[in-house]
């Protein structure tokens, strides 16, 4: 049979065109699912909200713990939160520390201090429930291991542990994306493991609900909501840019807890420059944040060094002479915010 050259040509095209969707549908498939999902809705913490910690059966500190923010306990009374010498307002209605920039409150204080912590206790839980029930994008990706990984605005969920060692993991996306993290299990962040934003991405809009126990690891950096079924365990020096919401109890180790509204600012207009005779680092700020103190950790989480930054403009030079030569954590505080740096001290014989 011969084909005339209309024929063939029709023909001809049609292959293209099954070619053309074919690539289509192909690139589709490839293209991670990042590219393809739109951000989920934020959880809506409700009043739950107004507590940068909030547990339901006890808050506990040691060491030189930082909190800016509210704290509340409840059904529990007062005497579930110890290690912050609580010193009574006139009120009755909260108490005070000098560990916490903020107030304290309890279920056993005065009207109407019981029935704000029994509603903020409420939408904790259905936040929890909202969070553990949204259609996730990914399934027990990376296995529950995202060390070293990117993660781009989703809702994630794993059946089993989640873990975040040393190698970090960075969480990129727009000041208005939003992340969720279903865990059946427990997260572990490891030591010196650091929670990186990226991209304007902020701790806020970020949800790590986890039916099991959160565990931070001495000197990691985490970021985010945490609504936790059971307990959240921040080890020493541990810091902490979000909320911990937790069923149970939380407890804390020389932390700084604090909703970090100006941390991207924070991170990268703040500046750690060591001096080449090891024994001084520059702290240099150009922000518009004001700056209250700066604490150096060693490698096990230890409080060796703190200086108050309250009165710093622009420029301080901070005397490290007494430091052995090593790799420190040091931490950085303002007004809502607070970021993480990395100092390395070099042996200097003058030490």
């Amino acid at each position: 049979m011969i084909m005339n050259n209309y024929t063939k040509k029709s023909i001809t095209t049609l292959i293209n065109l099954k070619c053309f969707f074919g690539i289509i549908l192909m690139i589709a498939f490839i293209l991670p699912a990042t590219a393809l999902s739109q951000s989920p809705l934020p959880v809506n913490l409700g009043t739950s909200s107004n507590f940068v910690v909030l547990a339901k059966s006890g808050i506990s500190t040691t060491g030189t713990t930082s909190i800016v923010g509210n704290i509340g306990v409840s059904p529990i009374d007062h005497t579930a939160i110890t290690g912050f010498s609580l010193i009574l307002d006139p009120s009755g209605q909260f108490a005070t520390s000098s560990l916490v920039d903020g107030k304290i409150f309890a279920s056993n204080y005065t009207s109407p201090t019981p029935t704000l912590l029994t509603t903020a206790v409420s939408d904790m839980e259905t936040a929890y429930t909202d969070a553990a029930g949204r259609i996730p994008d990914y399934t027990e990706l990376y296995a529950g291991d995202l060390t070293g990984q990117t993660l781009t605005t989703g809702v994630y969920k794993w059946g089993t542990n989640v873990l975040v060692s040393a190698g970090g993991v960075t969480i990129s996306g727009s000041p208005t994306d939003v992340w969720i993290f279903e865990i059946a299990q427990d997260l572990i962040i490891a030591n010196g493991a650091i929670i990186t934003l990226s991209g304007g991405a902020k701790a806020s809009n970020i949800f790590w609900q986890v039916a099991g126990q959160v565990t931070l690891g001495t000197t990691s950096d985490f970021s985010g909501n945490i609504l936790c079924q059971t307990q959240i365990a921040m080890q020493t020096g541990a810091t902490f840019d979000g909320r911990a919401l937790s069923q149970t109890a939380v407890t804390l180790d020389g932390n700084s807890v604090v909703l970090g509204i100006n941390e991207s600012s924070l991170d990268q207009d703040l500046a750690l420059y060591p001096n080449p005779t090891t024994n001084v680092v520059n702290l240099v700020n150009k922000t518009n944040i004001s700056l209250e103190k700066m604490m150096i950790y060693d490698i096990i989480g230890k409080l060796v060094s703190q200086t108050n930054l309250r009165e710093m403009q622009g420029e301080k030079a901070v005397d490290v002479s007494s430091l052995a030569a090593g790799v420190y954590v040091v931490q950085i505080i303002g007004n809502n915010a607070s970021t993480v740096k990395r100092l390395i001290k070099q042996y200097s014989p003058n030490n």
